[in-house]
């Protein structure tokens, strides 16, 4: 074991060799089981992760940087003979600047701390992905992830200045800067967000913050059809009303949550829509009136206004751990769920929906569909036996069907999740479908100028 011999000799106790301290990492939130890795690396500087990336790129070993391990596609396992290197230790809010409007923190910043620490100068990082209690600020830049607030606010893209990145060649670049607006070159920052490790190792973040909003209200609304959900929220947008939040359950969802959270809801709906609005103290009650009146055009079961924060923190934190409370509604312990994630224009909402449902249906399969609905982001998430090849060769066609909904409609086959292992065929069959093969040659050969020796995440995105 000389390799594991010469990465000690790098990170002396930073480096973890046996089996039990490896197999937790094998795994991330996806239903994906990896490998035993080779090692798993905990560096706690710079230097340290230059030297273990020229070693593996020296020695011809994979690597998969790890954050949060909240990955949903299968991104951050590794395969047979990988060195996980993860960035826990790198855990540091190094400055903010509220007057300049940004942040710089190390990628193992854990989102919600951040915001937590972010909230005692009256501002707030705004990506929030409903992992964000776990997920790690470097991991939501290798997926672009986007979450509950990307209805207004867009995913992690909108808000990265700039980065600090470790090439796979152990080079350090600096990318971006502290500044809102820059036109010098080449925006190479956009580039490494959303490449799921692929390009390089992402060591610090120059993030963009902003103000806390001001006063905040909620609508809760209640329909019997899903196509009245996508016509509500596609009318909402057309009048000019953006929300903070637009979310939506199914019928499975609720059942869940009231399991879990002790939540009640009408017994004769299927559908929820929560809206959530931000303004300033004197304009908020005439703007939740306006969207409460768009919103009862589609005709309603039942529609409240709230501007309560306790209940609005009561249902914001009940729909974050919607996913996990999807367990209570397993038929049995074996079962996991698989979570789609398409997204589609506003305008395509109610067919998109409409479609899903049909399709459930057509595979035989449960599935609760909820989602981010303002920016058109649709999850389904799919109750699997992992053990059952009939059942998941019929969740695979199901998976292409719903990518192919999203592509019909002008939307993508991945939202927020990313690619990883799990939509690697859907990627390809995306861009077949809209005429743009040549991109994967042009992201390829991306990959290859920047890691010719394809050590960076092997087998991930893109074979």
């Amino acid at each position: 074991m000389d390799q594991v011999h010469g990465l000690k000799q790098i990170l002396g106790a930073n480096l973890l060799t046996s089996r039990e301290q490896k197999i937790p990492f094998q795994t991330d939130a996806s239903y994906f089981q990896g490998q035993e890795p080779l090692a798993v690396a905990l560096p706690e500087n710079v230097k340290q992760v230059r030297e273990v990336i020229k070693f593996c790129q020296e020695h011809s070993i994979p690597v998969v940087v790890r954050g949060g391990g909240t990955a949903l596609t299968g991104s951050s396992i590794p395969f047979k003979d990988f060195i996980v290197l993860s960035m826990a230790k790198f855990d540091k809010i190094i400055e903010v600047k509220p007057e300049d409007r940004y942040a710089i923190v190390e990628p193992g910043v854990k989102l919600d701390a951040l915001n937590q620490y972010l909230a005692n100068f009256g501002h707030f990082y705004p990506p929030d992905p409903a992992s964000s209690m776990a997920a790690s600020v470097g991991g939501s830049i290798s997926t672009n992830a986007g979450g509950l607030r990307a209805s207004l606010y867009g995913t992690t893209r909108n808000w990265v200045l700039g980065l600090e990145v470790v090439l796979p060649n152990g080079e350090i670049v600096k990318v971006g800067g502290k500044v809102l607006k820059r036109t010098a070159g080449y925006d190479l920052t956009s580039m490494f967000v959303g490449a799921e490790g692929t390009l390089g190792v992402v060591t610090k973040a120059i993030l963009k913050i902003w103000p806390l909003p001001e006063s905040k209200g909620r609508i809760l609304a209640y329909y019997d059809t899903i196509d009245k959900v996508g016509k509500a929220i596609s009318k909402l947008k057309g009048k000019g009303i953006t929300p903070l939040i637009a979310e939506f359950l199914d019928r499975i969802s609720m059942d869940s949550l009231s399991k879990t959270r002790g939540l009640k809801f009408p017994d004769e709906v299927d559908y929820m829509l929560i809206v959530d609005l931000s303004s300033t103290r004197e304009s908020i009650d005439r703007e939740l009136s306006d969207a409460a009146e768009v919103l009862k055009e589609f005709g309603p079961v039942s529609i409240k206004i709230t501007t309560d924060p306790t209940e609005m923190d009561r249902i914001y934190e009940a729909r974050k751990g919607a996913y996990s409370s999807l367990l209570s509604e397993r038929e049995s312990n074996s079962e996991r769920v698989v979570i789609g994630d398409i997204v589609v224009p506003a305008s395509e909402l109610s067919a998109a929906l409409k479609e899903s449902e049909e399709k459930v249906k057509e595979h035989h399969l449960k599935v609760a569909l909820f989602g981010h609905i303002s920016d058109g982001n649709i999850h389904a998430n799919i109750y699997a036996d992992l053990d059952n090849r009939e059942h998941m060769e019929r969740i695979d066609r199901f998976q292409i069907d719903f990518g192919k909904i999203a592509i019909k409609h002008g939307g993508s086959v991945s939202a927020e999740h990313g690619i990883g292992i799990e939509k690697k065929e859907l990627l390809e069959m995306e861009l077949e479908e809209t005429g743009s093969q040549y991109t994967m040659e042009i992201m390829k050969t991306i990959r290859k100028a920047f890691d010719p020796n394809g050590i960076m995440n092997r087998g991930k995105m893109f074979d």
